[in-house]
């Protein structure tokens, strides 16, 4: 079995940047990744510094998993982890390429899967005109004929907050809106148009939302939108370790990225559902950081790198 100092589980953002944090520290690691990020079906990515003009996530990490190899210690490997368990202070992780892989420190970075809701057309639109973001794709969307796809509790304050990028907006709950009068009378004050009825498909082309139409067969034109709920859920799962979770859904830590578990440390969207790139790749550096520090001072107590 091969050992590590420490094992990355998700190529994204955050793992990246936690990677190139070790290999720049001279750690020997290894990162595991299957290559299924729910940002596959983004176009590009906005708001991060000097890459704002837009970069699509998988040239993003194609760019960082070239740096991250110019490192002789850092290894990668493209395989879906199956198993990850713990036994006298170290970790094993199995991958369905038949290996298994210890260390005794492990970085999780996985990422939230989505599971879209069951209306037609959705996934042809998602990620090219339809966003969960909108301080990532917000700004491409301004001033447009907007449509807002959800029925969750925090209704009115999602809407309050897309009607900084557009006001001409209509929102779609797809059966009974979870709306308090007041709040009803605050969406027709601001010429929010409220639709209740369920929704029978989403036209577009080529990815252009062009129509909402409904089950009784009345259309309306919208050229994009944001949706609330996108069924979130991990990507890798950590329950069998007892790990605790945030209202949001992501992983609870204790200190910084720390779990409960000793040795075993969740960043990016395990830990914040949604970070963003800059978030991400900070919290991936952070914690890398934070990890060598322990593990020099106990170099030092042994008297020196091996």
């Amino acid at each position: 079995m091969e050992q590590y100092e420490v094992i990355v589980i998700g190529r994204g953002a955050a793992g990246l940047s936690s990677a190139l944090v070790f290999g720049r520290s001279k750690r020997k690691m290894l990162v595991l990744d299957a290559n299924a990020a729910r940002n596959s079906v983004t176009h590009a990515s906005h708001g991060y510094l000097t890459r704002d003009g837009g970069v699509k996530p998988e040239s993003f990490k194609s760019i960082g998993l070239s740096e991250i190899k110019a490192y002789p210690t850092v290894s990668y490997v493209e395989t879906k982890v199956t198993a990850l368990e713990k036994e006298e202070g170290v970790f094993t992780v199995q991958t369905d390429n038949g290996k298994s892989y210890a260390s005794r420190r492990v970085v999780v970075a996985a990422g939230m899967r989505e599971e879209l809701p069951a209306i037609i057309g959705l996934q042809n639109v998602y990620g090219s005109t339809v966003f969960p973001c909108p301080y990532c794709d917000g700004w491409e969307r301004k001033d447009e004929p907007l449509a807002i796809f959800g029925n969750e509790p925090w209704l009115i304050h999602y809407v309050k907050l897309i009607y900084n990028w557009s006001q001409d907006l209509i929102v779609f709950t797809n059966g009974a809106a979870a709306l308090s009068e007041e709040d009803r009378k605050d969406l027709r004050g601001h010429g929010v148009e409220l639709v209740e009825e369920a929704i029978e498909e989403l036209i577009s082309t080529e990815g252009r939302l062009q129509q909402v139409v409904m089950v009784s067969g009345e259309a309306y034109h919208r050229s994009g939108g944001f949706i609330m709920d996108t069924g979130e859920s991990q990507a890798f799962s950590l329950d069998h370790f007892g790990v605790d979770y945030t209202d949001m859904g992501g992983v609870a830590t204790e200190e910084g990225a720390k779990t409960a578990v000793k040795g075993l440390y969740v960043i990016g969207d395990t830990k914040n559902v949604f970070s963003g790139l800059l978030k991400a790749t900070s919290e991936g550096y952070e914690v890398a950081a934070e990890i060598n520090h322990e593990m020099a001072m106990e170099d030092w107590e042994r008297g020196g790198v091996s």
